[in-house]
């Protein structure tokens, strides 16, 4: 099915051209009608699916007869009518790059995108938007401070977009989209994409939207990414060892994103592989903006072999051709798995993506195992890796045979914060993280991870 069936006009087509896309996507071909004919939507699809495009692409057609009005000369400054919502400043980039490459291809058209997150000086924000803007792609805490500087206004937006929607409905968001929120007109169009819909961020979701579509792209044989997973046994102590061993091993691993749970061991890991010999750099969101962007765009360059990184990267970055991922720490919320891994395998390349599963947390990897249908994956171990023998008298009993989704002779180590599950955090609580404890006592859960910046990062 061609782009012109979906109802987008000739214009449009040849920008979805220009940029690449010669076909919609599953989830394109079901959300662009949706759009443009004002519904709202919830849609699911896995990482790498195009919903930027399914989004942007009947957001800037519906734009497009008031651009064209506000173009004229002696109209003023444009009237903001769309805003894009996501959790952070990479996301925020990458977004708002697609929907200028998109304006950028309308012969004659004056589109103006504009893209604001926090971490950077403001001044030049406020400045892009003296003359207005049609659309504005943002962190929720930075389009707050713009509004608190009289900058924009959110009084007449049609069209809300939450993109990662999952995230921003996740309580360490909750108090500044409600107030973004409670800056719009009642009656607008809502659109909410993500990869996964956990059941607790559903039923919020359910209440932002009117009569929505209901789009839930599976991943069928022929679209599922390809991405081979590997599960390896591996005491704590030993992870970085047995990384810098696969590192040397697999020839095709030109670039690896690797997944910790704290910006602590975002550094130490990176330090320890640069030392061993291997351009590595930690990336997560207590580094400057200026050097997140920095080290993000030299690893797509390919002038970092490896980035150690928190769940900061874990969404909507696009790293075309990354072939490998690896979970040093297990997530935390096992939602979470989906994303990461999604970072390879993307638009139609294969990957793999491994996850260390140390002793002390062979329990989460289970409940990962059995949210993501991985029962049936054996938990490898590799050859000098093996784990170490149970201590004597330690009355610890473990099964010796390899079981699919079970880490083989596991040893359970004393703790009530053991290395390998996410649960150590690098610093005190930040507000958000305690939130978030909060409102899993309550829910009898577990509280979701946090970077600290991930948020407003």
């Amino acid at each position: 099915m061609p782009f012109a069936a979906l109802g987008l006009s000739p214009a449009l087509v040849h920008a979805a051209n220009a940029l690449g896309f010669t076909a919609p996507t599953p989830i394109q071909a079901e959300a662009i009608p949706a759009v443009l004919q004002g519904r709202d939507l919830l849609g699911c699809a896995q990482t790498g699916s195009g919903k930027t495009a399914a989004f942007g692409l009947p957001l800037l057609q519906q734009l497009l007869p008031q651009a064209q009005l506000a173009a004229a000369p002696g109209h003023g400054p444009r009237r903001l009518r769309a805003l894009v919502l996501v959790p952070t400043r990479e996301l925020a980039a990458q977004v708002g790059e697609v929907l200028r490459a998109l304006a950028g291809h309308l012969p004659g058209q004056r589109l103006q995108v504009a893209v604001a997150f926090g971490g950077v000086s403001i001044n030049p924000q406020l400045m892009a938007l003296r003359g207005g803007a049609d659309v504005i792609v943002a962190t929720p805490g930075r389009l707050l401070d713009l509004v608190n500087h009289n900058a924009l206004s959110l009084a007449q937006v049609q069209t809300l977009v939450l993109d990662e929607a999952d995230r921003l409905l996740d309580l360490g968001f909750a108090e500044e989209l409600q107030r973004v929120l409670a800056l719009l007109p009642a009656r607008r169009q809502n659109l909410l994409l993500s990869a996964t819909f956990p059941a607790g961020v559903a039923t919020l979701a359910e209440g932002l939207l009117r009569d929505p579509l209901r789009i839930d792209v599976p991943q069928a044989p022929d679209t599922a990414p390809d991405i081979a997973q590997r599960a390896i046994a591996v005491d704590a102590a030993r992870r970085t060892q047995l990384l810098k061993q696969l590192l040397k091993d697999e020839a095709g691993w030109t670039r690896v994103l690797v997944f910790v749970a704290t910006q602590y061991a975002a550094e130490h890991v990176a330090e320890k592989l640069y030392k061993a010999g291997i351009y590595a750099s930690p990336f997560h969101g207590g580094l400057s903006q200026g050097t997140r962007r920095q080290v993000l765009q030299e690893f797509k360059d390919e002038r970092w072999q490896v980035v150690v990184t928190t769940d900061l990267a874990a969404r909507g970055i696009d790293i075309a051709g990354l072939p490998a991922v690896v979970n040093y720490d297990l997530p935390r919320a096992a939602a979470d798995y989906v994303h990461r891994i999604g970072r390879t395998g993307r638009a139609g390349a294969s990957g793999v993506a491994v996850s260390f599963v140390t002793p002390e947390s062979e329990g989460h990897w289970r409940l990962i195992a059995k949210r993501q249908g991985l029962l049936d994956l054996a938990v490898e171990q590799v050859p000098g890796f093996e784990l170490a023998a149970p201590a004597a008298g330690s009355g610890t009993a473990m099964a010796t045979a390899q079981v699919p989704g079970a880490v083989p002779a596991a040893i359970q180590r004393p703790g009530k914060l053991p290395p390998g599950t996410g649960g150590i955090k690098g610093k005190r609580p930040s507000k958000k993280d305690k939130l978030r404890a909060a409102a899993a006592a309550a829910s009898g859960g577990a509280a979701a991870p946090e970077d600290g910046a991930a948020g407003e990062a």
